[in-house]
């Protein structure tokens, strides 16, 4: 049993990082003992999470286990957590009432607690003294070891706690079961070293540590060479990738890399914009393949918070990138994430975000009421803002960011776009897809065009979504 430590959590050396090749392995005994039963993955969070009960998943099938969508039908229950925001936190404990409820009938249900919550020290000592049902916890570190402690966890009997505070290596050759035939996420790097005075991830997910190369672009050519169109680059700050390595090698140079594979579409995800870099911006604006839309993180508009959240750039310094992207990058399209009520965030303070986005009209933005979390220095800070506060502003910022959204999308009314046709929307049988700068489009068409990227010509237009006609 290995419990999480958020002090050695925060550690951070100049040892060297690991690349390990040869640490997933899958016993016969867990082969057999879990051959033709049902396995159900929850996610809660990011793409990064998204991507990891991608493995998650393989995993289970390399212990010959079958996927199943139904609690009830399931063998074996997988959360796989996140601990940014409190309603996630929320989200999985209530799940947990409902998996013992179950439990209660089906007692051979197991159930494990992952991902970035269970790397926290009051959730997994939660869970040691008051979930002692629940049967396997394990962190962000060794995915790549499921299989090893459910071997101990079939023969026991007992929970199992394996979650390690460390700086982590880099682990190659964990198989992934991927959502989509057309779309796939790519881990270019994991955890982050900013240390945000509001985000618990560099303690979940360990120092920043970047893949390498040849490992990003290999993957990227054999996706191709399987048929899909597209790929989303990964990290916690996918801008500052390289700078942990030996060699002089950036995040402008692994773009070009990706371009020069010919793959049909490229993404990134999460920039930071302390490390968006000229040279980026350039190899973005100098290939086609690499799709013009930014999702470039503000989190306040006022220099004040950004400063008490140690974001590590002013708002001028974020309006000048913000225009350098727009006026190099033809045709882009930007978005954003923004946090009210931080700590003693002052009326003031609020309307300085509020005449930020009245000034860079942004494509979208991801608004959320600023959650503290253990650990974090932000969480020390006493808070004097009322709840009721907040979310009056919460709710006057949504409006504006609205209001852009639709101005932005109504200026592809009958316009004709490329769409990537990902499958059918949830309701009227349409098609669903995204354009290069990731605006959801729903069309009328048939299963022959899901997995190609076609011409569409835009109809009408929402502030979420456009609807269109794929042309000749």
């Amino acid at each position: 049993m290995n419990l999480p430590n958020l002090k050695e959590a925060r550690i951070r050396t100049k040892d060297k990082v690991e690349v390990k090749r040869d640490e997933y392995k899958v016993s016969d005994i867990v082969k057999n003992y879990f051959k033709d039963k049902k396995y159900l993955v929850i996610t809660y969070g990011c793409q990064m999470n998204v991507h990891d009960s991608e493995n998650f998943k393989a995993i289970m099938e390399d212990m010959n286990m079958i996927e199943t969508d139904s609690m009830e039908d399931a063998d074996l229950i997988l959360l796989n957590t996140c601990a940014i925001r409190e309603n996630a936190h929320n989200k999985v404990m209530g799940m947990l009432g409902r998996i013992k409820h179950l439990k209660e009938e089906k007692k051979d249900i197991i159930t494990i607690l992952a991902g970035c919550m269970a790397q926290e020290e009051i959730i997994t000592n939660e869970i040691k003294s008051k979930y002692k049902w629940v049967d396997l916890v394990i962190g962000t570190h060794n995915i790549h070891k499921l299989p090893l402690y459910l071997e101990t966890v079939i023969k026991e009997h007992k929970q199992d706690i394996e979650v390690f505070s460390i700086e982590g290596d880099i682990i190659e050759g964990i198989p992934s079961k991927r959502d989509s035939k057309y779309k796939a996420w790519v881990n270019i790097m994991y955890g982050c070293d900013k240390f945000c005075t509001y985000c618990i991830v560099p303690y979940t997910r360990g120092k920043q540590r970047s893949r390498l190369p040849e490992d990003i672009i290999n993957e990227v050519k054999e996706l191709k060479e399987n048929g899909y169109k597209e790929v989303t680059l990964l990290g916690q700050n996918v801008n500052a990738y390289g700078k942990d390595l030996d060699i002089d090698y950036t995040m402008a140079n692994l773009l070009e890399d990706t371009a020069k594979t010919g793959i049909d579409r490229i993404r990134f995800v999460t920039s930071h914009p302390w490390d968006f870099t000229d040279d980026m911006i350039d190899i973005i604006a100098k290939y086609s393949n690499i799709m013009p839309y930014i999702h470039l993180p503000l989190q306040s508009g006022s220099t004040k918070i950004l400063k008490a959240m140690g974001r590590r750039y002013t708002k001028e310094e974020y309006i000048t990138l913000f225009n350098k992207i727009k006026e190099r990058i033809p045709n882009v399209s930007i978005t954003t994430d923004i946090i009210v009520g931080f700590p003693n965030e002052t009326d003031e303070d609020f309307q300085d975000t509020l005449d930020l986005v009245n000034m860079l009209k942004y494509d979208l933005a991801y608004t959320f009421i600023y959650s503290p979390r253990e650990g974090t220095p932000a969480s020390k800070i006493k808070d004097t803002i009322p709840l009721s506060i907040k979310k009056e502003r919460l709710a006057k910022l949504n409006k504006l960011i609205n209001k852009y959204a639709l101005e932005n999308n109504k200026k592809y009314k009958d316009k004709v776009v490329e769409v990537l046709i990902e499958g059918y929307a949830d309701k009227d049988n349409k098609l669903m897809g995204y354009t290069d700068t990731m605006k959801l489009v729903n069309v009328d068409g048939n299963e022959n065009n899901i997995g190609k990227i076609v011409k569409v010509k835009i109809t009408d237009v929402k502030t979420w979504s456009m609807d269109g006609k794929i042309v000749d």
